[in-house]
């Protein structure tokens, strides 16, 4: 195994907290990624799970929103890599949907973008076993719709490496694991 990714590649044992957040529309979705954002530096790494249609893109587009970045995220679906510059922290947007395997990832510079001293976001995270095995700063996100009669509802759980930046205010759950 070469490079930073696979070099850095553990089992993070750390305590992680979680965060629970209900959402009742893409606006709603996109103001949580907004929300951690301003927990996030430069070297973070947020995992984005859920299936097709679930917010994943709303909710970087918040992330956007809360670096101050002045672009419109849009999914990287086919260009597999969005770079975002003009905030606080330079974005990298991956959607990692269409590689086929983890070395792919590394290929078109997985590496670089770990340690450019950007914020990675990456959709599909859980493609990839390797992605859920990063070091600490790495959060890990998973969109979910919820039945019922709205149509916009998500459950959105955040595991959030311990750090007093990521909490449970405004309600929210919050629990240790």
């Amino acid at each position: 195994m070469q490079g930073k990714a696979r070099k850095n590649i553990n089992k993070n044992t750390d305590k992680l907290q979680r965060l629970v957040l209900v959402t009742h529309s893409a606006g709603e979705t996109a103001a949580a990624g907004k929300k951690l954002a301003a927990t996030l530096r430069p070297g973070d790494v947020v995992l984005l799970n859920g299936e097709l249609g679930a917010g994943k893109t709303h909710f970087t587009q918040g992330i956007c929103e809360g670096l101050g970045i002045d672009a419109y995220a849009v999914s990287p679906t086919f260009t597999i890599v969005n770079e975002y510059r003009s905030g606080r922290s330079v974005l990298n947007h991956m959607d990692v949907y269409r590689l086929s395997d983890f070395d792919e990832l590394i290929d078109i510079g997985f590496d670089d973008y770990l340690s450019g001293g950007g914020i990675t976001v990456i959709e599909w995270a859980d493609k990839f076993e390797e992605l859920s095995q990063l070091p600490e700063r790495t959060f890990k996100v998973s969109i979910e719709r919820v039945d019922g009669p709205e149509q916009d509802k998500r459950r959105i759980t955040i595991m959030c490496p311990c750090d007093p930046g990521c909490s449970g205010a405004d309600g929210n759950k919050t629990e240790r694991e």
